[in-house]
């Protein structure tokens, strides 16, 4: 039974080649698809299929070429497309019961009644893959990935088949794509990732991870976010490298208004930073506490304000120098998958505004570190899909890599043993305006 929620649809880019591989259609791939599919819809995840056109499409263009000589772009591009929608067609009969009754064969208007949690895509018009669809589908649809499966692990900085000391890339830009699939379109391309669909990825700061869609285990592990094998492709690097000068200064916080830098801005952020303070005293009084992804350090130099010995952990180094002299040596460089403190060494470890930035293979992992490290609570603000008052003040934040919905989050912590999350014993505004989860360390 699919049971419905607000989380943005999954787009999983099926390979032609996992459909319809040499020795005719895979079976057993399909019946290992249909099986998967069907778990995560028991959980509520709602997926667009787009189905390529692999080893059939090119078997019916090299047919056409030796039957009438040279094809036009055109037609070899019809024939592939096709072969896109026989592919479609099958995985649409695949999950008849749980899908929409039309493929998508024309990407040009959204689809207005999608109730189903199943949509199945196939190609569109001459010049685009289907990898192109996927990314049209994740700009009309607010989906925040893609995943594009093929036969292979990784993204490789040459042909491994062709060359034996091909290397794996597990992370890269667009910026980066480009330079190794160039920026042009072939008919029967053979490439990670469509040059022409990389260049509209770039354009709206799309990511995408490039994985083995025979390796089941690992595709849950990228649906329910945890470590997984396979390529990321960025907008940018989401790293020490991305959080800048300029972007804790505030123009690169997507602010609508501009205010960040205002007299008016910096009162309304010192407030801010004061209120969670308090609040932090009043509710919790730890005895020490430690800020993880503490930028600049405001929200510290209030906690002492109230008595409570503090530190933080920050992965840039840009925000460590702006940060007050006074507060600089309670300051360290760390990462949250990597906190550098021992186990239950704070009576409070706590997060502002950290994990939606989080990519989704280090989420779990980030979450276990600030756990190990505290002794008594855990607190999470983070950004999700409820706190609709963002964008009313905000512009799109392309670093808000990881945004789902309050239920996700609940899920995530609830599935570990040694912590509870607690319910009214932290005061909070309602999910229009924030999402916070404080969580109890169980004793050992």
């Amino acid at each position: 039974m699919f049971k419905s929620n607000k989380e943005p649809p999954i787009i999983l880019s099926i390979g032609g080649s996992l459909i319809v591989p040499d020795g005719g259609v895979d079976t057993d791939f399909l019946s290992k698809l249909n099986k998967f599919i069907r778990q995560q819809v028991a959980k509520g995840k709602r997926f667009f299929l787009v189905a390529g056109g692999g080893k059939t499409a090119r078997r019916y263009r090299d047919a056409g070429k030796a039957v009438i000589g040279n094809l036009t772009s055109e037609d070899l591009d019809w024939l592939g497309i096709h072969s896109t929608r026989l592919n479609a067609h099958l995985l649409r009969t695949i999950f008849q019961d749980i899908a929409h009754p039309r493929i998508i064969d024309d990407y040009s208007h959204k689809v207005r009644q999608w109730r189903e949690p199943i949509m199945v895509g196939s190609g569109w018009k001459p010049g685009w893959s289907t990898d192109y669809d996927a990314v049209i589908l994740a700009r009309d649809y607010n989906a925040n990935v893609i995943v594009n499966l093929s036969n292979v692990d990784w993204v490789y900085d040459k042909d491994p088949r062709k060359y034996p000391d091909a290397k794996i890339i597990k992370k890269l830009t667009w910026e980066e794509m480009e330079k190794l699939v160039g920026t042009k379109w072939s008919p029967g391309i053979n490439a990670p990732f469509d040059p022409v669909a990389a260049q509209l990825a770039k354009k709206i700061c799309l990511t995408v991870i490039v994985a083995n869609g025979l390796d089941f285990k690992n595709m849950e592990k990228i649906v329910e976010g945890d470590s997984f094998k396979g390529t990321v492709i960025m907008p940018f690097n989401i790293d020490a490298g991305f959080y800048d000068r300029e972007y804790y200064t505030g123009k690169k916080g997507e602010y609508r208004f501009g205010y960040v830098e205002s007299v008016f801005g910096k009162v309304l952020h010192n407030l801010i930073n004061f209120y969670r303070a308090f609040l932090i005293k009043i509710f919790l009084n730890p005895k020490n506490c430690l800020d993880v992804g503490c930028g600049t350090g405001k929200l510290i130099r209030w906690l002492k304000f109230f008595g409570i010995e503090s530190y933080g952990i920050e992965i840039s180094k840009q925000a460590l120098d702006l940060a007050d002299q006074s507060i600089k040596p309670f300051l360290k460089s760390g990462d949250i998958i990597k906190i550098p403190y021992p186990d239950d060494h704070f009576d409070l470890v706590l997060t502002y505004d950290v994990m939606e930035h989080l990519e989704r293979s280090k989420i779990k992992k980030a979450v276990e570190e600030t756990i190990r490290v505290s002794r008594r609570h855990v607190l999470h603000k983070i950004y999700t899909l409820e706190n609709q008052w963002i964008n009313l003040t905000h512009k799109r934040d392309f670093s808000h890599v990881s945004v789902f919905s309050k239920k996700y989050w609940q899920k995530l912590f609830a599935s570990f043993e040694n912590v509870s999350i607690l319910r009214g014993s932290f005061f909070k505004l309602s999910s229009f305006f924030e999402t916070i989860f404080l969580l109890r360390k169980k004793p050992s």
